[in-house]
């Protein structure tokens, strides 16, 4: 049993020789008792004196020679262990290296059946679950390294062939490889799609954005007094400002575009994509400028009608007051008249200035071609036309001053 040469064929063959050669062992250590239990009674015989029933040198000759057969037994039954153990090391080895080859094979195929995502959503849950693989894939290399690190041993004690250790050893080195290469090729692959999917939920936001600002900035609304048209020219400047913090990011669309994968950036659809962006920011750039022209044309026409209702005011109040006024006949009341037409004539040059800036502002719109031109030069012609009655009146009381004072100083010289 001792020298058989049946090492096993496989771990559990060998780890049922053990068995059993264990089971032996323990044989040998119970006869081992057994047997020096005899050797010492027989030992006994050859130190008799007077009778003895067995020459003492025949009986210490085997003695001696049972205990070495018990002592190559011991040896027999060691180096068999040891031959044993080497071998349930190989086919351990040999087993690993078969688990390692099966987990790689799971590997390939699982990479090989990936896809990249068909959104931004499903790339970042495939890039997850890639990194927990990554994790997997460290473990597992350091226990090939483990297993390698034995394959090494084995073939350092020479006890068996090295070619199936080392063709085992060479060929899950070379499929290791080349699942690190395809695990790195396929992270590559996830990060291309990552890109190009955050470039597209970046141009959509960016293109929502551009819509919802082109339907305020395309907004009719210029407000319904000067209040309201200030308010909403603030906004407005606020939304401007904003359209131009967008403009570097249209602009760097094309540079992203250009760091995409080839298959990705070289789509017509994306491609188109970022065309459609940049003519919407222009779009929205134009009538943003054509917006605020429109509020501040729209203030300057309130502002206007704010400044005629004024001077229109004032208008009225001297034309009552010119038309009741009658001029009187006496000297010292035409001179506190005159007092009065003298302060009049400093308030017309005033409001004069005023209705020249009205009718300059009037000149603007309807030179830009203001949609209530219309109006404001309707509004223009009648406070020119009330101001010129007002005018003319103050030309008739003035005469009518001027003929009673030349009476009065030609009856003063009478």
């Amino acid at each position: 049993l001792l020298v058989s040469k049946d090492l096993g064929k496989h771990l559990l063959e060998v780890e049922d020789l053990l068995q059993k050669h264990g089971l032996l062992e323990a044989d040998i250590s119970a006869q081992t008792e057994r047997v020096q239990a005899l050797n010492a009674a027989a030992l006994k015989f050859s130190e008799l004196e007077g009778y003895q029933p067995c020459d003492p040198q025949i009986i210490c000759n085997r003695v001696n020679h049972v205990q070495t057969c018990l002592e190559e037994l011991g040896e027999l039954a060691g180096k068999r262990r040891k031959e044993l153990e080497d071998s349930r090391q190989l086919w351990a080895f040999f087993q690993e290296m078969e688990e390692a080859e099966a987990w790689i094979r799971e590997k390939e195929q699982i990479l090989a059946a990936k896809t990249c995502g068909r959104d931004l959503s499903s790339v970042l849950t495939l890039t997850n679950k890639h990194k927990s693989m990554l994790g997997e894939l460290g473990s597992r290399r350091a226990l090939l390294h483990q297993t390698m690190k034995r394959g090494e041993q084995i073939l350092a004690k020479k006890r068996f062939s090295p070619g199936g250790i080392q063709e085992k050893m060479r060929e899950v080195r070379l499929r290791w490889k080349k699942l690190e290469e395809v695990t790195g090729l396929h992270q590559q692959r996830l990060q291309e799609a990552l890109n190009f999917f955050q470039f597209s939920a970046e141009t959509d936001d960016l293109v929502a954005w551009l819509q919802d600002t082109y339907r305020i900035v395309s907004s009719d609304d210029f407000g319904h007094d000067d209040y309201s048209t200030q308010a909403l020219l603030r906004k407005h400047r606020a939304v401007v400002e904003e359209v131009e913090k967008h403009r570097a990011a249209v602009l760097a669309l094309r540079k992203q575009l250009a760091l995409l994968a080839p298959e990705h950036r070289q789509g017509v659809d994306v491609q188109i994509r970022v065309v459609e962006v940049e003519q919407l920011y222009g779009e929205v750039a134009e009538v943003a400028v054509l917006r605020q022209q429109w509020l501040q044309d729209a203030l300057a026409v309130y502002r206007m009608f704010s400044e005629v209702h004024a001077c229109e005011v004032w208008v009225d109040e001297k034309e009552q007051w010119l038309e009741r006024m009658e001029v009187p006949e006496e000297l010292d009341e035409v001179e506190v008249v005159q007092h009065r037409f003298e302060s009049l004539d400093q308030e017309m040059n005033s409001v004069m200035g005023r209705i020249l800036d009205v009718n300059q502002v009037v000149q603007q719109l309807v030179d830009g071609g203001h949609p209530s031109s219309e109006e404001v030069r309707s509004c223009q012609d009648h406070l020119n036309s009330r101001w010129n009655r007002v005018v003319e009146l103050v030309e008739s009381k003035k005469g009518q001053l001027s003929s009673v004072l030349k009476i009065q100083n030609y009856l003063l010289e009478c």
